[in-house]
């Protein structure tokens, strides 16, 4: 005999028909609500009750004593224990699958019969399938990588019967709903409404100030419906007019959004928006297009400069190289230069006789040299001019 669930009871059932995740389906043609035992168990695991309080012990505290709890809970029939069976494929469909299966063998054994006739056929068909091999295997590298949607699996579909071993038992096995209580919230709205509509019942009964504030706002909310579509059908008027005058060269939306499926503020924003789709733009589409191509030639261009600058470097970076060779020879004459000058200096200093003079020096001396004699051989004719 089972008798009437305890209050406890009911509120746990209730806990764990509002929290624990289920799933519907169909069994014996009605729609049900079903749930996994493991779940089950986890979920009143987590729930106050395997909680101690104050002077009190858990009410669960290992998943056996869950599992004892939910048998408490099946014998009061707040569910029961399901069966999966997966749905069988009809005969229809297994005899098109056959004919399928046939259609392919011959066209297998045709395939094969046009190999054995040439090898020519042989080498385009390995060809194809190395193809085809190729484009499998790009495909799931694309699947493979991260950000691409993956293909969904085919699930098998399954419908439920009633088990006849009504045990709980902790697992994947399956649990149909038969306690099903009112939420909260649905009660809630449903009471808002009761009291909504008997409030507009009465609507005679109100007082004088609040009929007219009722009347005010519906009056406003009307309007503002009545300015909406007003809009919108002004909107479409607008593009159609712009369209013909300019032959379909300029498109004009004004409030682009106002039908769109967005928010409220979304729906008036942007203000208009413009779009020209004529022979210019086309030009221009076309400008932009050269205008890249030109920029791709210069920078390719300018790279080929830069190599030719660089090869230019490197070549005078070789001939300064030999220029210094030269030069450190130059530097070497001018040092021996600076140090005999140096020497001779120093010999002066010593009061040795020895100096060095230059060629326009020695020459000054020559022709100095030169007068004196002329000079020393007039005085000697003189004298005797005289004595004669």
């Amino acid at each position: 005999e089972v008798g009437e669930p305890f209050k406890e009871e009911k509120a746990i059932a209730k806990y764990l028909r509002f929290n624990c995740p289920t799933k519907s389906t169909n069994m014996m043609g009605h729609r049900v609500d079903y749930f996994i035992a493991s779940k089950a168990v986890d979920c009143l695991l987590d729930s106050k009750w395997a909680k101690a309080k104050k002077g009190e012990e858990a009410l669960f505290t290992t998943r056996e004593s869950v599992v004892d709890y939910c048998n408490r809970l099946l014998k009061k029939q707040f569910f029961h224990r399901a069966l999966k069976v997966m749905k069988m494929k009809p005969d229809k469909d297994m005899k098109k699958e056959k004919e399928k299966g046939k259609a392919e063998s011959g066209k297998e054994e045709e395939k094969k019969s046009k190999k054995e006739s040439g090898k020519d056929e042989k080498t385009k068909k390995e060809k194809e399938k190395e193809k085809k091999k190729d484009g499998e295997k790009e495909e799931c590298k694309k699947d493979e990588t991260p950000g691409t949607p993956k293909k969904k699996e085919t699930k098998r579909k399954f419908k439920l019967e009633p088990h006849e071993d009504q045990v709980f038992l902790d697992g994947n096995e399956v649990y149909v709903w038969i306690y099903d209580p009112v939420h909260f919230k649905t009660f809630a709205m449903g009471l808002v409404l009761v009291i909504a509509v008997i409030a507009a019942t009465l609507f005679p009964l109100w007082p004088a100030e609040m009929r007219v504030g009722v009347y005010y706002l519906s009056v406003g909310a009307g309007c503002f419906v009545a300015s909406i579509l007003l809009l919108a059908v002004a909107r479409c008027i607008l593009f159609l007019i712009i369209w013909l005058i300019t032959g379909g060269r300029h498109h004009f939306w004004f409030l682009p959004n106002l039908t769109a499926d967005v928010g409220f503020i979304d729906s008036f924003r942007p203000l208009y928006t413009h779009e020209y789709k004529g022979p210019k733009a086309d030009l221009k589409k076309e400008e932009k297009s050269e205008s890249k191509k030109q920029q791709k030639y210069d920078s390719e261009e300018k790279s080929d400069s830069e190599k030719k600058e660089e090869d230019d470097g490197k070549t005078e970076a070789t001939r300064n190289l030999g220029t210094d060779g030269s030069g450190g020879e130059r530097h070497s004459d001018t040092d021996s230069d600076r140090r005999e000058d140096d020497r001779s200096q120093h010999s002066s200093g010593n009061g040795n006789d020895f100096e060095m003079i230059t060629k326009e020096e020695l020459e000054q001396q020559t022709d100095e040299g030169d007068c004196e004699e002329e000079e020393e051989e007039d005085s000697e004719s003189r004298p005797s001019h005289e004595k004669s």
